[in-house]
């Protein structure tokens, strides 16, 4: 059984699983924002962070990178990302179909958000994100660690996103 997963945020930097593969991949009809408020990983309940999400959005397209999961690793790839990617629901597990740089389509394991879900917040202006990006602290860290290494890896792969960049350098002016 071959595995994909898309990786558009921390699975960029942090896939925590054993990579056979990665390789450039477009993603249709979604986009990558900080639309999720984030209670555990990158915020709490009484302070959330802002989490990468993908937002579905007819017409448009998220570059990221589809990880190959090693072989024999596929059951335990799966039952980790659950447990990190699941851990309140905001996240729907969809298997959906990628254009892979090389010309391929492939079909991966991808986690968008549940536009129902009360941590959805989408059409944030970016100003408000950064504000809270700056100052947001949760159980994996701060949530500027979380931006800037995203945005580091993405600068690393040649991906271009402008809101992400913006969100950069407006956090690192906020915090000094």
């Amino acid at each position: 059984m071959t595995m994909w997963v898309f990786g558009y945020g921390s699975l960029l930097w942090n896939p925590g699983f054993p990579v056979a593969d990665r390789v450039l991949a477009r993603l249709a009809d979604y986009h990558r924002s900080f639309c999720m408020r984030s209670i555990h990983h990158r915020g709490t309940p009484e302070q959330p962070g802002l989490v990468l999400a993908l937002d579905e959005l007819p017409g448009a397209a998220c570059t990221g990178l589809a990880l190959l999961v090693e072989r024999g690793a596929e059951e335990a790839t799966l039952s980790y990302l659950r447990e990190r990617e699941l851990v309140s629901s905001a996240y729907l597990e969809k298997r959906l179909m990628l254009d892979l740089v090389d010309g391929q389509r492939v079909e991966a394991v991808a986690y968008v958000i549940d536009a129902a879900h009360e941590q959805y917040c989408g059409d944030m202006p970016l100003e408000e994100q950064a504000q809270i990006i700056a100052r947001a602290v949760g159980g994996r860290g701060p949530n500027t660690e979380y931006l800037h290494n995203t945005v580091a890896q993405l600068r690393q792969l040649g991906i271009e996103d402008g809101d992400l960049e913006w969100l950069d350098a407006r956090v690192r002016a906020i915090c000094g």
